[in-house]
């Protein structure tokens, strides 16, 4: 992977202090190893992205997204991404908020399920 530049790594920090509702639940209930013990990471910049939240024992990011991802740009952009990811080798797990906010223990199973596949690095 390439060096983060500073301008993610400050814009990562930024993101931290300005978590979403659902980023909230969702990283009350990974913060502390909470979920099997896993470390996640919340606003982890991966040049040049940042990353929701991510765990480096098992390469999975954990996205997500709200409504804007919906438009067709964000679609684009969002596949971009995740190929990247993927080609370094990154899971990328994408959650809607809306499934968070409606069912938060069925979207922490889907992150427990998704890093239980993932074999430690």
């Amino acid at each position: 992977m390439d060096e983060t530049p500073d301008i993610t790594t400050s814009r990562a920090r930024a993101l931290r202090r300005r978590l979403t509702l659902p980023e909230v639940l969702v990283w009350t209930s990974l913060r502390g190893r909470r979920l099997g013990g896993l470390r996640f990471r919340r606003h982890h910049p991966v040049c040049p992205w940042i990353l929701d939240f991510y765990c480096d024992a098992r390469r999975l990011a954990v996205e997500i997204d709200g409504q804007g991802h919906d438009h067709p740009d964000a679609l684009r952009y969002d596949a971009r991404r995740t190929a990247w990811l993927e080609e370094q080798r990154i899971a990328v797990l994408r959650l809607s908020a809306r499934d968070v906010l409606d069912d938060l223990p069925a979207a922490l199973d889907r992150i427990r399920h998704a890093a239980a596949a993932r074999a430690p690095e």
